[in-house]
């Protein structure tokens, strides 16, 4: 007998995909940034097998790789959040954990807990910015000109900060007495450095077209820094660095003067 009310049997739904296919163009930037991953757990374990030239090897192409997968990203358009997230836990591994435990393992050993503790506030000071750069990634726009600006040291340039005496040491300086010492006030400064609100100056800003003059010298000098890199990689990048720290407080007063210039018309008409 047939009832008033059949039982309802909704139709049957089409079977869904569970995962979307991922274009090429999105996994490229992600593979070049868990290479910079791989490169940096490399450094430490060569630290662990006494090899501490190889060891600031594998954080200067963890540097290299990160500054490249960026800009893969944004030219082949396959930029994504997962990929900022994916990067910024890379970096605080290459960047953070590896140096802190590279320069312990080096010579911040012999201060035993102060060089562990050293070690910790580089870490935690990457970890701290890198989460102060995602949170700003999300913030209403800023001016352009401020895109020209980072906030504090950059996790990379810490990195390779940190490793300046790593790095003089294998260019052929002596060691001193003290040394470890240094080390540990070094890694503390260099960890400082990285949290602050320092204004630094930032390689994404740089946009302008070069004069069609500049070109060829600047070139040339590139080519002669790979070939320095290639041939004295310790020495050049303790000169490289060097210059680094020394722009730091150029870049601070750049900073200053040119909010100084956005804020003139505004104190010049109140209303």
């Amino acid at each position: 007998m047939e009832t008033i009310f059949p039982p309802y049997e909704p139709e049957p739904t089409p079977p869904q995909r569970r995962f979307r296919p991922v274009p090429i163009r999105m996994l490229i930037p992600n593979l070049v940034t868990l290479l910079a991953l791989a490169a940096g757990l490399t450094a430490v374990k060569f630290a662990l097998e006494g090899r501490f030239d190889m060891a600031s090897i594998s954080i200067m192409v963890a540097a290299v790789l990160d500054g490249l997968d960026g800009r893969i990203a944004r030219a082949l358009g396959g930029t994504s959040r997962f990929g900022a997230e994916l990067d910024s836990l890379a970096d605080f591994v290459s960047f953070g954990c590896a140096p802190a435990l590279v320069l312990y393992m080096w010579v911040m050993k012999d201060v035993k807990t102060a060089g562990w503790i050293a070690g910790l506030v580089l870490a935690f000071a990457q970890a701290l910015r890198l989460a102060r750069f995602n949170v700003m990634i999300d913030s209403p726009a800023k001016p352009e000109w401020q895109k020209a600006f980072a906030v504090g040291v950059p996790a990379p340039s810490g990195a390779m900060m940190a490793l300046l005496p790593l790095n003089l040491h294998l260019a052929g300086v002596p060691s001193f007495a003290g040394e470890s010492i240094f080390v540990m006030i070094w890694t503390v400064l260099t960890g400082i450095l990285a949290v602050s609100w320092l204004p630094t100056f930032s390689g994404k800003g740089l946009k302008t077209p070069i004069s069609r003059q500049w070109a060829i010298p600047l070139l040339l000098l590139a080519g002669i820094v790979i070939l320095l890199l290639v041939s004295h990689p310790f020495e050049t990048v303790s000169a490289l660095t060097l210059a680094y720290v020394a722009c730091l407080p150029v870049s601070a007063r750049a900073y200053l003067r040119r909010k100084r210039q956005d804020e003139a018309p505004h104190l010049a008409n109140p209303g």
